[in-house]
């Protein structure tokens, strides 16, 4: 029988190596399927949606903010996440657990905080820091429903929006058509409840800044 994979994502490979090794120690008949960028998570995602797990960096190359996040529960909600970040305030924290994560280790942990905190989620539980107020509002689920109606491609679309890129830049850097674009960006308005490419683009800046609570405001302005 094949080992079950679990994914690790994190450029920094002694902190990768780091968080295999913690892994071993909860789950020695895993199997380990290790990206550095956000490119390699997605290919590693595909070639496993199986995984039981994910342990991922939110600043990999090619992610920005909680891009990562929002894509992984997005398109493969049936994998849970533990975020693993050197971001450690109490609003990214939120914002990660609001987006879907089951978990949220800093990196400053500990190898025992580390190891408890897979385990936890491994056994279908949730942690967070001890510290994380639970009556903080959880502004960002209203947005995080709507991204998960995006398919990959519309995702990767927002996010060249987002990098200011018209739709020919896009069509050239995803091989495709203008016209393939142009319907991908009316499918994502249509998703984000937006009225232009600008609100759609707000909405992804939202993503990166962990700001939610203005969100309809901006929509309207």
């Amino acid at each position: 029988m094949s080992k079950p994979p679990i994914l690790v994502a994190d450029d920094h490979p002694l902190f990768r190596a780091a968080l295999v090794g913690a892994l071993a120690g909860v789950r020695p008949d895993a199997r380990p399927v290790e990206a550095d960028c956000f490119h390699a998570l997605d290919v590693a995602a595909a070639e496993n949606p199986d995984a039981e797990l994910a342990l991922l960096d939110l600043n990999m190359p090619g992610a920005r903010g909680f891009s990562s996040l929002v894509f992984m529960r997005a398109q493969y909600p049936a994998i849970p996440v533990i975020v693993v970040s050197a971001s450690e305030d109490a609003n990214t924290v939120r914002r990660a657990r609001d987006f879907g994560a089951a978990g949220f280790i800093p990196k400053s942990s500990p190898m025992k905080t580390i190891t408890e905190a897979i385990a936890a989620v491994n056994a279908g539980d949730e942690w967070f820091p001890p510290s994380l107020n639970e009556a903080d509002d959880h502004s960002g689920a209203e947005l995080s429903e709507r991204l998960s109606t995006l398919t990959p491609q519309q995702f990767r679309v927002l996010l060249m929006l987002a990098d200011g890129k018209l739709n020919k830049q896009i069509a050239y850097d995803l091989n495709v058509s203008e016209a393939t674009v142009k319907a991908h960006v009316s499918a994502i308005l249509q998703k984000l409840s937006v009225d232009s490419r600008t609100q759609a683009v707000i909405a992804a800046a939202k993503i990166e800044q962990g700001q939610f609570a203005q969100l309809v405001e901006d929509q309207q302005a």
